[in-house]
């Protein structure tokens, strides 16, 4: 049976920009992915409230994403009835067609195991992980990075982007 290989890249995107695009862009070749889904959040559980509201930043990732047909950005929490990762990896998961390849910055692997649910995730899916400046080393010290099994975590050196939300939101 031929797999759909979808990529979830799942945040906040308060707000998105080229670093999203990059990666996702980098993950659809490198894992000759169907498409990556931005699943955008309300609320980050680990972060305070976003500056910008729901509606404005999915608007403001559209804009980002108008041309390029392999990424979308969806908003999944009302259809889910949560916020949990482990309920949209469920969500996706319950059709068998579907391979999952959960993507993340290098700066959520280090809290990776505080999420609800981390290791039944970790067995759903591939777990993705892209290196970010100055968290290479935190990362590989993680949890974890130490615990998971290296067929189903990915690390990848990237040609990085420096840039992050929270740095945009100074501006």
């Amino acid at each position: 049976m031929k797999k759909n290989k979808i990529g979830i890249l799942g945040g906040s995107f308060d707000p998105a920009h080229k670093g999203h695009l990059a990666i996702s862009k980098e993950a659809v070749k490198r894992f000759k992915l169907k498409k990556v889904i931005w699943a955008i959040t309300k609320k980050n559980p680990f972060k305070k409230k976003s500056s910008l509201d729901l509606a404005n930043r999915i608007k403001i990732c559209k804009k980002i994403l108008k041309k390029i047909k392999t990424i979308e950005v969806k908003f999944y929490e009302d259809k889910i009835k949560s916020n949990k990762t482990i309920s949209l990896i469920n969500y996706f998961t319950k059709d068998k067609k579907n391979e999952i390849y959960f993507i993340m910055g290098a700066d959520n692997l280090i809290n990776f195991h505080k999420w609800h649910k981390w290791q039944i995730i970790s067995k759903k899916c591939n777990i993705v992980v892209y290196d970010r400046y100055g968290y290479k080393k935190k990362s590989f010290n993680s949890k974890t990075y130490k615990s998971l099994n290296r067929e189903k975590l990915k690390f990848i050196n990237f040609n990085k982007v420096n840039i992050s939300s929270s740095q945009l939101r100074k501006i």
